[in-house]
């Protein structure tokens, strides 16, 4: 089927979405005194000057909160990664308005239309972000890596970074597949890769699943599968690997608060198990769940509604906070296989500023500021209810632009696969059309449906007002 694009002036979509943010009671303008606040300037007192060295960014192209810089060397056989993480507490004074605003809010939202941002826009999209040819202060991380790509030193100090170029996905990727990447932006393939491989060793998990998101193009929006490329991969490896320095620079300090996921329970693996064998996926006994998932393919449409089911057992991640030298009973974190601290991304999480702080004064050797401290029985609940509200967000928006999209085509006939089935009703799941990208409710009306199976399926109701889309087998 052609895809058929959305128009603002046919579906009120903006309003749709203003409406959405109301009921879910989303934050709109910032008060003037955490207006006022934000315009204050840093004082910026005992920042080490690492303007030298020629840190990059790689961010979606209309990106302008740009919390983390990178710049990679060799060194002797190995590597060094220098990597610049915005340095958020300078500009957030504790006990402000600015910082009671920032605990309220918990995190960036993101809408098709609008972004609800953590911070003011003056500091995440201005004084505080990592912009090209711009002083910023930063947290910076120097991390060491053997020639196959295993930390062997890593310290993180205040410091005042340059960024010298703003890259995105797709020209990383060109660059360094047509082999013009320059030593720094090449290294990060091949960093990227032995991570990668080290992921496997130690039974890390990274899903390649298809996301489904929604573009504006000239006033229309449009939902679409974006498929991850391999400088995404590369990119997260990085992430990952200054989120794994920090946790074990925090948990050696006794002082930290770590992004934790106990390990599924045998009975989440068994359905999985179950599953592949619905989808003929072939699972010997002695390959591990890890091992499997890196085998697959998130083009094979099989595979691609295992890979969306095996979603499930990264479900109950959280945050955990410890002190005083008294480790928590869980300090990891099942799908990275490794102690893990979210610290990369202040400008857009709020755990993140707390992360950075507690790394800073465990690199020093000082004690953790008190308003770290302070915050710390609060921070988990504040986080996870925050990260309820974002995924609430996500997915009404898109049901918005799917129930917008096929409203007038009710009765149609469209090309997709199952991609779930419940499991005490098996003639009701969720089917993945082909195209549009749309993912929606189906009921086979008494007809069992089969995990992977493709089919012909009609749209039966697709109303904007209740954001529902409704399939039957055609």
């Amino acid at each position: 089927m052609p895809r058929r694009r959305i128009r603002v002036t046919d579906v009120p979509l903006r309003a749709a979405f203003a409406a959405l943010r109301t009921e879910l009671g989303v934050p709109s303008d910032f008060p003037p005194e955490v207006t006022a606040e934000a315009e204050r300037a840093p004082a910026l007192k005992g920042y080490e000057d690492a303007t030298d060295v020629p840190l990059f960014t790689i961010d979606p192209p209309a990106s302008t909160d740009l919390d983390q810089a990178m710049h990679l060397s060799r060194r002797g056989t190995g590597y060094r990664l220098r990597y610049a993480i915005a340095d958020v507490a300078a500009f957030v004074v504790p006990g402000s308005a600015l910082d009671a605003e920032t605990h309220r809010r918990v995190m960036t939202l993101y809408f098709p239309d609008s972004r609800v941002p953590l911070h003011p826009a003056l500091l995440s999209e201005g004084a505080a972000s990592l912009l090209p040819d711009q002083v910023r202060p930063a947290a910076l991380w120097t991390i060491d890596l053997d020639a196959e790509g295993r930390t062997t030193g890593a310290d993180v100090r205040r410091a005042l970074v340059r960024s010298r170029a703003k890259l995105d996905y797709e020209g990383v990727q060109r660059a360094i597949d047509a082999g013009t990447a320059e030593e720094p932006l090449a290294l990060l393939a091949e960093v990227g890769r032995l991570r990668e491989t080290l992921e496997a060793e130690r039974g890390g998990i990274s899903l390649r699943v298809p996301e489904q998101e929604i573009v504006e193009r000239e006033g229309t929006y449009e939902p679409t599968y974006r498929a991850p490329l391999p400088a995404d991969g590369w990119n997260a490896q990085i992430s990952l690997l200054t989120g794994m320095a920090a946790a074990d620079l925090m948990l050696a300090y006794g002082t930290g608060v770590l992004r934790t996921l106990p390990a599924a329970p045998d009975g989440a693996v068994g359905r999985l198990r179950r599953t592949a064998h619905a989808l003929h996926i072939d699972w010997p006994h002695h390959v591990s769940y890890a091992a499997l998932v890196r085998s697959l393919d998130p083009r094979i449409p099989h595979h691609a509604a295992f890979l969306q089911e095996c979603t499930t057992l990264l479900r109950g991640a959280g945050y955990t906070v410890f002190r005083d030298g008294i480790l928590p009973p869980i300090t990891t974190h099942a799908a990275v296989a490794a102690p893990y601290a979210h610290c990369t991304a202040p400008l857009r999480r709020l755990a993140d500023r707390y992360a950075s702080e507690i790394c800073l004064a465990a690199s020093a050797g000082t004690a953790v500021p008190e308003w770290v401290l302070a915050a710390f029985e609060a921070l988990p609940r504040e986080m996870s209810e925050g990260g309820r509200l974002a995924a609430k967000a996500e997915r009404a928006c898109v049901d918005l632009v799917e129930a917008a999209l096929l409203k007038d085509r009710v009765g149609e006939v469209f090309d997709g696969c199952v991609v779930e089935v419940e499991e005490h009703r098996p003639d009701v799941g969720t089917v993945q059309l082909e195209s549009p990208a749309v993912i929606g409710r189906i009921d086979g009306d008494g007809e069992g449906l089969s995990l992977g199976e493709r089919l012909r399926v009609r749209v039966v109701r697709s109303d904007p007002g209740t954001s529902k889309v409704r399939f039957v087998p055609a």
